[in-house]
């Protein structure tokens, strides 16, 4: 199937020695967090020593591109930890081979393709969330939004930073879920105003929420666990969690259709859905797709899964490029430039 691999992704690359996958390796594409990928992959070879994997990461949005783009010349064996919306559309286009993974019976309705055997499976949520620093916030003399039509303000002006939703995953559940939450009419309207008090659109989901952080802007849109782990790690974040709810998406996975290795890529899939996989998300997430095993994560609410919108996934895969297309026409202007 696969010629040997020539490129990496634009952004951050964990290769572990690419080429053509061969009995006992895997060409995995992710957009899972650096540092969440590393803890993961150590977990998942202490069970499984003799698979050697080439990662290949970047946002979910490039990863997404370059998946579609190879098409016709799969690289990947494995995509892990994508947006269950990008998978919808790899499933249409059918680049993903259907699999019943051992313990699916165990994973949550809504974490699962509907199909069986499903083209793809789910692995944790993550959600919107508004990261905002106290520190910069008394400076401005802001206090903190407590909704997102807050957001529009006059007085929140170019001090908000947030992701695009053409390269972030993070940008793009925050622009189909306002669709959602305020019908596509004013959805727009919503957008046209948020767009005035914009600083600089990232393309990075977690980047607006670093910022804040680090005392760059007063408001980060970014997602739960990027916010949690900021503060922890000692940031002056207040965390908002907009009263209209929360978008959000989730990280799954499937197996590339036509993969010369679908021994392995089973086995991979397998333990991304099991109870020591999920214990590893829930160092960071709080929504878990299996029942029974999520503990509270430090400085997220309990009731988290509650304050989600009933999210058309499908929907928001479809009409996607349409979606892209509009919000690059009206607003592409503030992002920062791609490196």
């Amino acid at each position: 199937m696969k010629t040997t691999m020539k490129s990496t992704l634009a952004g951050v690359a964990l290769l572990l020695g690419a080429g053509a996958a061969h009995a006992g390796e895997l060409t995995v594409y992710t957009a899972i967090e650096a540092e969440d990928l590393e803890r993961y992959a150590a977990a998942f070879n202490a069970e499984y020593p003799d698979i050697k994997i080439n990662w290949v990461r970047d946002s979910t949005g490039v990863v997404t591109a370059k998946l579609l783009a190879e098409k016709d010349n799969p690289q990947a064996d494995v995509v892990w930890g994508l947006a269950a919306t990008s998978l919808l559309i790899l499933k249409t286009e059918g680049m993903l081979e259907p699999y019943a993974p051992a313990g699916l019976e165990n994973i949550k309705a809504a974490f699962k393709d509907g199909d069986s055997p499903p083209a793809w499976v789910g692995m944790d949520a993550w959600s919107a969330a508004i990261c905002f620093n106290t520190v910069e916030g008394e400076k401005k003399g802001l206090m903190a939004p407590t909704s997102w039509a807050d957001l529009t303000k006059p007085e929140y002006k170019g001090s908000i930073i947030m992701p695009n939703p053409a390269s972030s995953g993070t940008g793009y559940l925050d622009v189909s879920s306002w669709l959602q939450i305020f019908g596509e009419e004013e959805g727009w309207k919503f957008m046209d105003g948020l767009h005035e008090n914009i600083a600089a659109y990232t393309h990075s989901g977690s980047k607006p929420c670093k910022m804040a952080a680090a005392g760059e802007a007063p408001i980060g849109i970014s997602f739960e666990f990027r916010a949690a782990k900021s503060k922890k790690d000692g940031a002056p974040l207040e965390i908002v969690f907009p009263t209209e709810g929360l978008g959000w998406d989730m990280e799954a996975s499937g197996i590339v259709a036509g993969t010369d290795n679908p021994e392995d890529a089973q086995k991979l899939i397998d333990w991304s859905i099991s109870k020591a996989a999920m214990e590893q998300y829930n160092v960071g997430y709080a929504v878990l797709a299996m029942d029974g095993v999520a503990k509270e994560v430090e400085f997220l609410p309990a009731d988290l899964e509650s304050k989600l919108i009933k999210n058309d996934f499908e929907w928001a895969a479809n009409n996607r490029a349409k979606i892209l297309d509009e919000w690059t026409k009206r607003y592409d202007s503030k992002s920062e430039p791609k490196t």
